[in-house]
């Protein structure tokens, strides 16, 4: 039965009940106690996010990264295999987690501010970009063995894969030499370049039309909207209110784009047909990652504040903070997985306590 309905019976029981009533002494103790239950029962029953909505994300466990210092980057799963992989930038290390054993597996070293990385499974390949070489390294899924490496020019950052036309994404580069490389993953050949004004952080993929939304806060805290098909930037954005956009997903059935920025921090979100900005709240600060659940209309934002914040889509224009969730200072970067509604965050070495990741469930 749902909410409202429970709220209207229980009320009716209570009407009645109260009519019944005398004026006495008893009688109207007894009053009070059934307004304080009719407050109880509105409170539960009639507030927006009543029951298990309150608190969409439990957490399940936590996986140690032993031996992880400072700064970690951003994730990728491999869903089937049970596999994480964490870029701990400031390690210079890349750890290879097996979720089932709950353990790291593998850890590749060598490695110079590792940020983005990405398993892509029908080639069975991780792509693994590094800010202090500019390099895209390449390498098998089951040995772990180097079989490429891909260069930039410099600051080879975040990462996407398109598996519709088997493409993945590599943002790169500063003011001046700076663009979204085009890599075909069967041959680790880089196909084309997307020009870019300043250095992409987040960026989204459409899929029809091909578009691509880029977060340039560099450049005035612009979003670029780029063509896949032309390799070009058709069109630019700004962000109206707020500064250093650096997180981004998107909401393809409704054509929304969501946008973190950190000064003030703010969830932003644009309609992609009009490039109009159609809601704006605020947030966590010093967010790193977000992700959009389609299947529960969700917003989840990580931030280094030491929160993730939750907020619930009521329509495409209109949204509300459903959960803040305390997590660590520096928690920043995280994954979502739609298939086992599953949510994987980063915890960095802080204060004496160890380098962790924390898993939680949509419930």
């Amino acid at each position: 039965m749902a909410g409202a309905q429970v709220f209207s019976v229980a009320y009716a029981v209570i009407a009645v009940g109260w009519r019944s009533l005398r004026s006495s002494e008893a009688d109207i103790k007894m009053r009070r106690l059934l307004l304080l239950l009719v407050c109880g029962l509105f409170l539960l029953c009639g507030h927006p996010v009543w029951g298990a909505q309150v608190r969409p994300l439990r957490q399940i466990t936590s996986i140690p990264l032993p031996g992880v210092r400072g700064r970690i980057d951003h994730m990728s799963i491999d869903v089937h295999g049970g596999r994480l992989f964490v870029s701990a930038l400031g390690n210079h290390t890349l750890e290879v987690i097996d979720l089932h054993r709950g353990k790291v597996i593998k850890t590749l070293t060598g490695l110079r501010e590792p940020q983005g990385v990405l398993y892509v499974p029908g080639v069975n390949k991780i792509f693994l970009d590094s800010a202090g070489d500019g390099t895209c390294k390449v390498y098998d899924g089951t040995s772990y063995r180097l079989l490429d490496t891909i260069g930039f020019p410099s600051d080879a950052d975040d990462i996407r894969y398109d598996a519709l036309r088997k493409r993945v994404y590599v943002g790169y580069g500063d003011y001046g030499n700076a663009g979204i490389g085009i890599i075909n993953p069967a041959t680790d050949k880089v196909l084309a370049t997307i020009p870019l004004p300043s250095h992409p952080e987040a960026f989204s993929l459409e899929e029809s039309p091909p578009r691509i939304f880029i977060n340039i806060p560099s450049a005035g805290n612009m979003i670029a909207v780029a063509d896949r098909r032309k390799r070009a930037v058709i069109s630019r954005w700004t962000v109206e209110g707020a500064r250093e956009n650096f997180p981004m997903a998107i909401d393809r059935t409704d054509h929304r784009l969501f946008v973190v920025t950190r000064s003030p921090a703010r969830l932003i979100v644009f309609d992609t047909n009009s490039g109009r900005q159609v809601a704006s709240l605020p947030c966590v600060g010093v967010a790193d990652d977000m992700y959009y659940d389609s299947t529960h209309k969700l917003v989840l934002i990580s931030g280094g504040d030491g929160f993730v914040d939750i907020f619930k889509q009521d329509d495409p224009d209109h949204y509300h903070l459903l959960q803040h969730l305390k997590t660590s200072p520096g928690a920043r970067t995280s994954v979502f997985t739609s298939q086992t509604e599953q949510f994987y965050l980063a915890i960095p070495y802080h204060g004496g306590e160890p380098a962790e990741v924390r898993v939680y469930q949509i419930h």
